[in-house]
């Protein structure tokens, strides 16, 4: 991609002038929660050193306590030019910090962002000087089940799939120096069957200029050919385009280059803000040309049904937890699901780092994009729900990679949403929310069970034998989308009041095979002996999934092990644990009814001028 650059944190919005504030920090503890009442921020003598990104739970933080602590600090010096801030702004991002976080910048208090998995950012140009600069930040967390926290526990010891807390910084921190007229903000939608981008630009600028004097080019480019520049005149701060993206081949048809998990084709798109021949701001991107849409019960990918082999993807470190060690280590991720046969995964409970989407675009791997649970029903959960939720999915919109928004899973925190009437319109609301953001992607609302409006059904099974598993769901069709038939857990697949109309069915969860280890950590079902016994097992289910006749996708359960839990393919340091290749041939055999994908390649219609 032309504006790749390694260890950027977001891909998708390139500038030049950025610094990575990862490494080490001042840090210290908090018990007592004194340090603003002591007035820490102005500064503080540092118990540790902690290297950011990693929270202190962990080893490369170079601290491993894993004790609750509620109330952290941090500080650190940075240098500024102070030369630059006469036309620039100086802006400092968080791309995930867990949960309360507060920034001051030379004892003077910046802002304060709520939620975990979301980026957010401050703009600190009127607090800083030329030289050096002092940032403090304190971070809340606290064990509230209230609170978004994915799987992380909320006592003091592990238990069953819920691991070792995140408080604090947990992805990358960085500074950026903005034009002070500049792009703000950009939404990028393809229309597939317009052969057309459609852009949204929100632009910061005074009044003053929204004169018609203020522009926004758009270069697009693919493979180093271009392909069309469109100007739009800034009229306000919110402008819209729309990009023609379509070319002749030889024989005079129209021609889109398409992403798919075959052929992952990215567009390179080029933005400035210009004022008569002045450009004030550029930012480089990219694009996809895809389409994903449901019509009865296919999904579909680019107009052809797309059977989805996906994998459940916990995305935690042995050493890191859930903050990855490395841009190299999200890419091996991404490589070995490749290997061992996957087309997608389903990253669960976690808004995993930009750069990981960045490299599923690159590579032509579908994600299912999942918000982290809360596990208490109440207004307050509700509304920190929200916020969160929309921030992620407005933050993410335009990476192609993404084809499901997964707002809830298993009815965590909405234990009664089968009867309660008040938690099925939370999760009614947040689908509505969600399609009025991004009204192409398919919602689904609630990932396993006790559906109530949901663009795809999912199911998730863990029967251990395979003709089981297949009998349920062919022998008892008629049933098992709303009584009690279908799933161990006695679990109904739609909530009361709501009927299955017809919708894809998935079944997104199952397997989770894991070896006998004597008695320590656990999988799901009994444990097998020897990898003679793991391959059997898999290919059992796996097939028996694939054989019925009207399951449009699987979810497998899971790539690594995680703490406790040691059902993965691969061990937690990414060590296969059975043969990849002959895990990829059971998921890439044609089998029963099910369906190929077939490579889409360019996306031609006939020539109609």
């Amino acid at each position: 991609m032309k504006y790749y650059v390694k260890d950027y944190p977001r891909p998708q919005f390139v500038r030049d002038n950025w610094e990575n504030l990862n490494g080490a920090w001042d840090f210290r503890f908090d018990d007592a929660d004194v340090g603003e009442k002591e007035r820490w921020y102005e500064g503080f003598g540092k118990e540790h050193e902690i290297q950011v990104p990693f929270t202190y739970e962990t080893k490369l933080s170079g601290i491993q306590d894993e004790r609750r602590h509620d109330h952290i600090w941090y500080g650190k010096k940075i240098q500024v030019d102070g030369s630059r801030l006469k036309k620039d702004t100086l802006v400092i991002h968080f791309e995930g910090s867990d949960f309360v976080t507060t920034l001051w910048v030379n004892g003077q208090k910046a802002g304060c962002h709520r939620g975990g998995y979301a980026r957010f950012s401050f703009d600190i140009t009127d607090l800083v000087h030329d030289g050096e600069n002092q940032l403090v930040v304190k971070v809340e967390d606290s064990f509230d089940m209230q609170q978004p926290r994915g799987k992380q526990r909320w006592c003091d010891e592990n238990y069953q799939c819920w691991y070792v807390q995140t408080t604090g910084i947990w992805k990358t921190v960085w500074t950026e120096y903005v034009p002070k007229v500049s792009l703000k903000a950009v939404k990028m939608t393809p229309v597939l069957e317009d052969f057309c981008l459609e852009v949204e630009y929100k632009v910061d600028a005074p009044e003053s200029m929204w004169d018609g004097s203020l522009r926004v080019e758009a270069e697009v480019s693919i493979d180093g050919k271009f392909i069309n520049k469109v100007c739009t005149a800034v009229i306000s701060e919110h402008v819209n385009a729309r990009i023609d993206v379509s070319r002749k081949n030889s024989g005079f048809a129209w021609i889109v280059k398409m992403w798919s998990p075959e052929e992952p084709n990215l567009y390179d798109i080029t933005f400035r803000v210009v004022r008569d021949s002045e450009v004030l701001d550029t930012v480089g991107s990219y694009f996809a040309m895809r389409e994903i849409r449901i019509e009865q019960r296919n999904i579909l990918l680019n107009g052809r049904p797309l059977y989805q082999r996906l994998i459940l993807d916990q995305g935690y470190w042995k050493d890191s937890h859930l903050t990855p060690p490395s841009e190299e280590a999200l890419i091996e991720d991404i490589d070995k699901i490749h290997a061992l046969g996957y087309n997608g995964l389903r990253k669960h409970q976690k808004t995993e780092d930009e750069r990981f989407l960045y490299w599923c675009d690159v590579k032509g791997m579908l994600v299912w994009s999942e918000m982290a649970s809360a596990y208490d029903f109440s207004d307050y959960a509700v509304e920190e729900f929200t916020r969160e939720w929309l921030e992620i999915v407005k933050q993410n919109y335009n990476h192609p990679c993404i084809i499901t928004w997964t707002p809830f899973n298993e009815s965590w925190g909405i234990s009664h949403v089968e009867t309660k009437q008040t938690q099925q319109h939370f999760t009614e609301g947040i689908y509505y929310l969600t399609k009025s953001i991004d009204p192409y992607r398919p919602v689904i609302v609630n990932d396993g069970w006790e559906h109530t409006v949901s663009d795809i059904l999912t199911l998730h099974d863990y029967e251990e034998v395979g003709k089981l598993l297949k009998k349920r769901y062919v022998d008892y069709e008629d049933e098992i989308f709303n009584t009690e038939v279908y799933h161990s857990l006695f679990k109904s697949a739609m909530a009361n009041g709501y009927d299955y109309i017809g919708q894809p069915v998935i079944i997104s969860e199952f397997g989770g095979i894991a070896f006998n280890n004597d008695d320590s950590g656990w999988g799901y079902g009994n444990k097998v002996n020897t990898e003679d016994d793991f391959i059997k097992r898999f290919d059992k289910i796996t097939t028996a999934v694939k054989e019925i006749p009207y399951v449009s996708g699987y979810c497998y359960t899971q790539v690594t092990d995680v703490q406790q839990e040691i059902n993965g393919l691969m061990d937690i340091d990414r060590n296969f644990k059975v043969d990849a290749k002959i895990i990829r041939e059971i998921n890439e055999r044609q089998v029963g009814y099910w369906r190929q994908i077939t490579p889409p390649g360019d996306h031609t219609e006939p020539d109609t001028q």
